[in-house]
């Protein structure tokens, strides 16, 4: 869900080295804990290319490495990457991203410039110039001096504030509005994936079967730990996948434990196009290997 704002400052200068951007969209981040991946979900509060700040129902420890998958459109388009937790405050985060790759860097330009999102941090020229000029005449006076009476001060100070308080009570309706809608499409999607993810697979299917099904694969980040020790090897896994092609469950079935999480970290991001039976998708098993080589 996008924010709708008009885009400003966008091709002006900044102050930040990489834009950043308001956004309030579903999203999760995942984290392998004991080697089981937990969920949680949350809602973005602003993106930039460096990374995400969110507030979340759930709890992480700065320096944790997490998975996070946020939807940038309307249409469902997702951006999936690596994060580490820099900052926790209550249950805001903020989340920077890691080997973000150059087309995703592009993607998150391109979502602003459709969105029309507001960046933070930035007062257009036309805006400043604009503040400047108002800010002469109240400097100008009116009454003989420059000077202005005190009565005409308070009025408009008055006004002022009544103008202030209505826009005020709008924003925070409206906003108060798409989070409520922004939860409940979050709720309802969390329990399509807990449906899935709770669901019989209903096929064995080969893994060269499936193989030909896959259609986003993220490769393992090779452990620094597993490469000081020169551990290598394949790492086999079985894998549930569900009727959306996501993989809802895994476990490894051999090699060391530190190379079993590396895979199993790299195979929740994993994708297929639906296993179908009797033209139906079908939640299905199946064998994966993953190789770790110097």
């Amino acid at each position: 869900m996008a924010a709708g704002a008009q885009i400003r400052g966008w091709s002006g200068p900044s102050r930040r080295r990489v834009p950043r951007f308001q956004m309030q969209a579903p999203l999760d981040v995942t984290v392998l804990r004991s080697g089981i991946p937990d969920t949680v979900p949350g809602r973005s509060v602003n993106l930039c290319e460096r990374g995400i700040a969110a507030v979340m129902a759930g709890e992480f420890a700065p320096g944790e490495s997490v998975g996070v998958e946020v939807r940038l459109s309307s249409s469902g388009d997702s951006l999936r990457a690596r994060a580490m937790v820099r900052y926790q405050d209550k249950l805001r985060f903020g989340l920077e991203f890691v080997g973000l790759s150059p087309d995703q860097r592009a993607a998150i330009r391109e979502w602003a410039k459709e969105a029309k999102t507001e960046e933070i941090g930035v007062i257009p020229a036309p805006v400043m110039e604009k503040k400047s000029a108002e800010a002469e005449k109240e400097n100008a006076g009116t009454g003989p001096g420059g000077s202005v009476s005190k009565g005409s001060k308070k009025k408009g100070r008055g006004a002022g504030w009544i103008i202030f308080l209505f826009f005020a009570a709008i924003a925070v309706a409206v906003f108060w509005w798409r989070w409520n809608k922004g939860w409940e499409e979050l709720e309802s999607g969390l329990k399509n994936t807990e449906a899935a993810s709770s669901a019989q697979p209903q096929a064995q299917v080969p893994a060269e079967v499936m193989q030909k099904l896959l259609v986003h694969r993220v490769e393992p980040v090779y452990p620094a730990e597993a490469r000081q020790a020169k551990l290598e090897g394949t790492i086999a896994l079985d894998i549930v996948v569900g009727r959306d092609g996501s993989v809802v469950s895994m476990h490894a079935l051999n090699g060391p434990a530190v190379l079993a999480r590396a895979a199993m970290d790299a195979l929740r991001w994993w994708k297929f196009e639906p296993y179908r039976l009797n033209g139906e998708p079908a939640v299905v098993e199946t064998t994966v290997a993953v190789e770790f080589k110097h």
